[in-house]
């Protein structure tokens, strides 16, 4: 399978593929989750939990909880809204919703950023090397830290 190509959303049409991608799942779009998702969309950087709440009390006017936003983005990740970057605790908005595969992340160890790369050949070897070790992968994490080349 290799690397694909996926529709990429910006913008209204972003919120409108992860709208309709929750109420796909059973799920509701309420207006919190409307506000973290487009405070998270706003970021060009993996943004942690604690940075959406930053944003998004902001703009509301009253404090939102770092911890309700996690248990958001929690659902978000489950949902393929949006993606984690482990190594950084911090989040990206999926810029294609609903288009299931694993993410491989470069991150960037100066600036921060994280380009996020498909390359399902990759994820699939190691998800059979997992199996081969009697391991059940539910969802590999692949990383890779580095300097990005605007940096270097």
């Amino acid at each position: 399978m290799g690397q694909h190509d996926h529709h990429e959303h910006q913008g209204d049409s972003l919120a409108d593929a992860a709208r309709a991608n929750l109420e796909k799942s059973g799920e509701k779009w309420t207006d919190t989750r409307a506000a973290i998702f487009d405070a998270l969309a706003d970021f060009s950087r993996p943004a942690s939990a604690y940075d959406i709440a930053e944003l998004v009390s902001a703009a509301r006017g009253k404090r939102v909880a770092p911890n309700s936003v996690y248990r958001i983005l929690d659902l978000f990740v489950a949902n393929n809204l949006a993606m984690r970057v482990e190594s950084a605790n911090a989040y990206l908005a999926n810029s294609h919703p609903g288009c299931e595969h694993d993410c491989i992340f470069l991150v960037c160890d100066r600036c921060g950023e994280a380009t996020h790369v498909d390359d399902d050949s990759l994820s699939q070897q190691v998800r059979k090397v997992a199996s081969g070790e009697g391991f059940k992968s539910i969802r590999p994490v692949i990383e890779v830290r580095g300097i990005c080349q605007k940096c270097n």
